[in-house]
Parts: structure tokens; C-alpha cells; sequence
């Protein structure tokens, strides 16, 4: 029997990506800001074509010794950006697969002026296979795709696939924030991320029913203090789904 090759084109291991990396067409700024911004935000080598050996980035010359934060999946970067205006001591790591929404978050990062956001514009998972242990002082998963069907959950990022890596990534102490309004994404979320080595920092209701999106569950309804309601959320709202604010501690 011939040996099964498990290793794709470019040297990494086969995982396979289910998320859209491309929406409508870019138009010319989004282009530009692609071009001319996207390869000096980069946090360092972190493709497999770049960094075949996994070598751990070097936060300390890239971030020059500052706390650096991560945010998996941002979307159209309103919460990225709104965090590193706030936080401006602070480097936040965007990770983003799809295209628009990066250069979404390049146009504000252009527009207002922000320098402390890195970006890396791929799966998340290769990005975390660089990162140093320890070396992230706070993640944030807010409004992951929900896959809502049930043979599609294993793709949802609360698995061990993915959390395993963010545990070993985060520092001691750290925070996990996860953002969601699907009553089912917060189940496994509940179920799956203390597995991984994380404590939950809100009480689940003995009661509470993970099928009704309108249960009332307590701490965990009430956003962080520094927190931006993004597009998604008001979307949400808007059609009736309730968000939930689910907080963890790296143990």
C-alpha cells in the first residue's frame, strides 16, 4: 500500500477550511490599503511557504515588549479598531480569513490613524502554531460562525482543535472572552472550554435552557464596560436573538 501523504502543497498539514475567504469584488482603496498596508502589519512569518519549521515568532522585537492581545475572526475590525484606540499601550493581533472584512479593518486602521494592530489575514490555527507560549495577555472570539447544524459543529472554533493551541498561546491569568447569540454555540461553549483549561468567571443557571434564546441567564448577559456593540450584534438584536457574554480565565 503506498504511504498516505497528509501534508498539502506548500509543506502544512491538511486542515480543512470551511469559512468564505472571498465577498464581492474589492473595490480600488480596498485594493490599495491590501496592497500597500497589509505586509508591514504582519505579526511575522507565519505561513508555512514563509516558516515551513514553525519557528516562534519574535514578539518581543515585532511588539517591542508591550502586552499583545488576539482577536480570532474580527469581522469588519469595529472592535479591533475600537479596542486599540482605547487600549493604545496595548498590540492587538486581528486574525481574519476573509478578505473584505480585512480590508475593511485596514481602512479604518488608514482613516483613524491607528498603528498598534498586527494582522494576519488566514486561518487562525496556522497563526497559533507560532505563537510563543505565553505570549498573549487576552483573546477575544466574538460572533464566530455559528454552524448551526449539528454535523457542522465540530467546526465551530470552541472545539479542542482550537482552544488547546489558544491555552498554550495565553499567558497565566489570562482572559478568554467569547461573544455569541446562538443558545447552542454557548452550550458547547460551556461544555467544550474548560476542558481545554479554562475557568468559567459567571455562574451557569442550574435551569437554563440552552434551546430558548430568550432565556434569561444572568451575569453573563451584560456586555463587558469597554466593550462596542458591533454590526452583527445589532443585526442580532434586531431579529429577536439575544447576545451573551461568556468570560474565561487561562488556569
Amino acid at each position: 500500500m503506498d504511504d498516505f501523504d497528509d501534508t498539502a502543497p506548500n509543506g502544512s498539514p491538511w486542515r480543512n477550511f470551511y469559512g468564505r475567504r472571498h465577498g464581492k469584488t474589492l473595490n480600488k482603496a480596498q485594493k490599495d490599503y491590501l496592497r500597500e498596508d497589509l505586509p508591514r502589519l504582519s505579526p511575522g512569518p507565519v505561513g508555512w511557504d514563509v516558516n515551513p519549521d514553525r519557528v516562534p515568532l519574535d514578539m518581543a522585537a515585532r511588539f517591542k515588549g508591550k502586552p499583545v492581545w488576539l482577536e480570532v475572526g474580527f469581522g469588519g475590525g469595529e472592535h479591533l479598531a475600537h479596542m486599540a484606540k482605547t487600549y493604545p499601550g496595548v498590540e492587538i493581533i486581528g486574525c481574519e480569513p476573509f478578505i473584505n472584512g480585512v480590508a475593511m479593518l485596514l481602512g479604518k486602521l488608514r482613516r483613524e490613524k491607528i498603528a498598534n494592530v498586527a494582522v494576519h489575514p488566514g486561518d487562525a490555527r496556522d497563526l497559533m502554531d507560532v505563537l510563543p507560549e505565553g505570549s498573549i495577555s487576552k483573546a477575544f472570539l466574538l460572533y464566530p460562525d455559528p454552524w448551526p447544524k449539528s454535523k457542522h459543529h465540530r467546526r465551530r472554533f470552541v472545539t479542542q482543535e482550537h482552544l488547546e493551541p489558544l491555552h498554550r498561546a495565553l499567558k497565566p491569568g489570562a482572559e478568554f472572552r467569547v461573544a455569541t447569540d446562538i443558545p447552542d454555540y454557548v452550550r458547547q461553549t460551556v461544555e467544550e472550554v474548560p476542558k481545554a483549561g479554562f475557568e468559567p468567571l459567571f455562574e451557569v443557571p442550574a435551569a437554563f435552557d440552552f434551546d430558548d434564546p430568550q432565556n434569561v441567564s444572568g451575569d453573563w448577559d451584560t456586555p463587558w464596560a469597554d466593550w462596542l456593540s458591533t454590526r452583527y450584534e445589532q443585526k442580532a438584536l434586531r431579529e429577536g436573538r439575544k447576545p451573551h457574554y461568556l468570560t474565561y480565565r487561562r488556569i
